[in-house]
């Protein structure tokens, strides 16, 4: 691997959540950008993660197996990222996220059956039928936004998909605690993602206070939408914590078009060195 290499992107999602890139296909841009390093957290789910270590066999990339779970704080819906899963423990987070994941999809039919009610033609048996991986809010959107129902997928989350409105109801989410010392018991670096985004100031030193004591490792303190100042608040928080730091562009090809592996929104420099001290903390 040549070291010369200085950025990576550690979140990242395929065809298996709610990204419109295969792992084979997200492995080949990466590649072709020149990442030293990318990972691939597709939300609450691995099933991609076998893809996506095949596809970087004898490139000159690092891949890292992640996952990104949807978590509950306060209801809140907390997105933490666990990277550097060990294949051996697959089958384990799996399990994790069975009756999460179960609950999930039958709030997501809800959402579908309900919204066909109303006169927008959708068809759950369908959108599952035609896709690979988990089935969520976004990729509703992405089908609302194909059949010129919103004009983005931001505008469908803020009206029909929005969470409590008319139509959606989120299903019971695993604590953040319980995904963070899970994480911790499969030898996976937690990480919480774009926190800023999430919460307030005030909200992320509150939460992290909670998190760090439940074994949390790191945070993002590098993400596409960050402005400048959010990235130095976010870098000064994790060293106040004792975090270490984290970032990617929270790719989803064509479902977040403005957002581009690597380079976020043009101004993302997720630097090499997070990916090798992160490696470094998983080996131990």
């Amino acid at each position: 691997m040549d070291t010369k290499i200085k950025i990576c992107d550690l979140h990242a999602h395929s065809t298996f959540s709610d990204g419109t890139k295969t792992p084979k296909a997200l492995v080949d841009e990466a590649v072709r950008i020149g990442l030293g390093a990318v990972a691939l957290t597709d939300h609450n789910t691995v099933k991609g993660l076998y893809e996506f270590q095949n596809a970087a066999k004898g490139k000159e990339i690092h891949v890292v197996n992640g996952v990104e779970i949807s978590t509950d704080y306060k209801d809140k819906d907390v997105h933490i990222v666990g990277l550097f899963i060990s294949e051996n423990n697959f089958h384990k987070v799996d399990a994790f996220l069975e009756k999460s994941n179960a609950r999930k999809s039958e709030s997501t039919k809800k959402l579908v059956n309900a919204l066909s009610k109303d006169g927008y033609k959708l068809d759950y048996d369908e959108i599952v039928s035609a896709h690979a991986g988990q089935i969520n809010r976004a990729v509703i959107a992405a089908e609302l936004m194909k059949k010129g129902y919103v004009s983005d997928i931001k505008q469908a989350f803020k009206t029909l998909l929005i969470e409590n409105g008319k139509y959606y109801t989120p299903p019971k989410r695993v604590s953040s605690e319980e995904a963070i010392e899970f994480l911790s018991s499969v030898r996976a670096v937690s990480v919480l993602a774009h926190p800023y985004l999430t919460f307030d100031r005030e909200e992320v030193n509150v939460f992290l206070n909670m998190a760090v004591k439940h074994g949390l490792m790191a945070m993002e303190t590098r993400y596409s939408t960050y402005t400048d100042e959010i990235g130095v608040l976010a870098s000064q928080t994790a060293k106040r914590f004792g975090l270490f730091e984290s970032g990617g562009s929270d790719d989803h090809g064509d479902n977040k078009p403005y957002i581009h592996l690597g380079t976020g929104m043009g101004n993302l420099h997720v630097p090499y060195e997070f990916f090798e001290i992160l490696q470094t903390r998983a080996k131990m």
